[in-house]
């Protein structure tokens, strides 16, 4: 899993550096979606915890996204950071995403309307804020795919919509305050939807 991670990262660099000697317009963007995540709990933890329902806890919960980067004609790279945080049925967990992408563009009937699909690379952080347990957060890789369709409104801004899919390995622990560890969950898989608005300059 970390040699595949480690070579998407590296194809994306690459990619990402060819395309910076080209670039001629920066620009800036906000995000906003839906992440649907795929947690996974060691047996322990199932059974030191009785099976917690901690896959619903940052489960279809919006985030909030930024990023920066370069566009050309055929395509742009950025970097993007996220955040998305909730609670449920006590328990807290936090994904803070810093990545790095790159997307290709067809034009779509007009140059206005353009389809895109990359590839991203990055770090995730995933963070276990319970009450009542220590808190313990771990930083993965991750390493994906998006796509999605871009409409520019004028030449200095445009709106998009975008699906991402991430593969992750991220881990963090639980464990009762006072007491040992309980056991382990992991972030296998994170995917969004979302809305963005970009601004060139």
């Amino acid at each position: 899993m970390k040699i595949t991670l480690n070579r998407i990262a590296f194809a994306t660099c690459l990619a990402l550096g060819a395309t910076a000697a080209q670039a001629n317009d920066n620009f800036v963007g906000l995000t906003w979606g839906q992440t649907d995540n795929n947690i996974q709990k060691s047996n322990a933890l199932n059974a030191n915890l009785g099976n917690p329902k901690l896959d619903k806890v940052i489960n279809g919960e919006g985030t909030w996204g930024v990023r920066a980067g370069q566009k050309t004609a055929d395509g742009r790279y950025y970097a993007t950071y996220e955040n998305v945080s909730d609670s449920h049925n006590g328990y807290k967990l936090r994904q803070q995403n810093l990545l790095g992408s790159y997307d290709m563009f067809v034009p779509l009937g007009s140059n206005n309307t353009k389809l895109f699909g990359g590839v991203t690379a990055g770090l995730v952080k995933l963070e276990q804020e319970s009450r009542g347990f220590s808190r313990d957060s771990d930083i993965g890789f991750a390493a994906g795919l998006q796509a999605g369709i871009l409409q520019e409104l004028n030449s200095n801004t445009s709106i998009e919509a975008g699906y991402r899919y991430l593969r992750t390995n991220a881990s963090t622990e639980m464990a009762p305050r006072g007491e040992g560890k309980a056991g382990s969950l992991d972030l296998h898989s994170s995917s969004q939807l979302y809305l963005g608005a970009n601004f060139a300059f």
